[in-house]
């Protein structure tokens, strides 16, 4: 099979986000000037350089309420700040509550009864019990083709990881079943790992 997207798929779902799987979840927290800690997740999500950290999350939609495009993207180009909260599989039921479209002045964190604590180096809120959380300066907000669609790039200025995930020094993913999107409505989790060494 081969289709063009400009054309349209012919098949009865899109397979685009099915293909480019599985993808880590960003759940994005921000606070606006309003002062309402808003978390949401975000599938076009990942770390995007090492030295300095930085990561980037998309956002492909606009909410009727708000003039630029969603909550997250609104609130941080307000605050110029965001929390990159990693999503363990023990919390996917309160990670899925917090991607309703949600009016502006409702705090997922209380909706989905989400444990929050102050980040260290913002001013945001984080996850209090996830396995890692980034606390992140914005660099740049790109406009990319499409009517709504933005790139938020982040630079890491804080690092909280959860005492429990750390084995002989190494953040150890099998601690806590990260969680991932993969197309339509699916989810997989990470429960097994091998490592493989670069040629010399």
């Amino acid at each position: 099979m081969f289709y063009r997207p400009s054309d349209g798929h012919g098949l009865e779902h899109n397979p685009f986000n099915a293909i480019v799987a599985p993808r880590p979840i960003g759940w994005i927290s921000s606070r606006g000037n309003s002062g309402i800690n808003n978390i949401a997740p975000y599938s076009f999500f990942n770390a995007v350089a090492y030295v300095p950290p930085q990561v980037m999350f998309a956002s492909t939609g606009q909410k009727p309420d708000r003039e630029f495009s969603k909550d997250s993207t609104d609130n941080i180009r307000e605050t110029g700040v965001f929390c990159v909260n990693v999503v363990e599989n023990a919390m996917s039921d309160q990670m899925n509550k917090t991607s309703g479209n949600f009016e502006g002045n409702i705090s997922e964190f209380e909706f989905a009864n989400i444990e929050e604590s102050e980040c260290e180096t913002i001013a945001c809120r984080r996850v209090a019990k996830a396995p890692a959380n980034l606390e992140c300066r914005m660099t740049k907000i790109v406009k990319i083709e499409g009517k709504t669609n933005y790139v938020v790039f982040g630079e890491v200025v804080g690092v909280h990881l959860r005492d429990d995930c750390i084995t002989n020094g190494y953040f150890d993913v099998l601690k806590f079943t990260p969680l991932a999107r993969l197309g339509y409505f699916d989810y997989c989790k990470v429960t097994d790992l091998f490592n493989m060494k670069r040629p010399e």
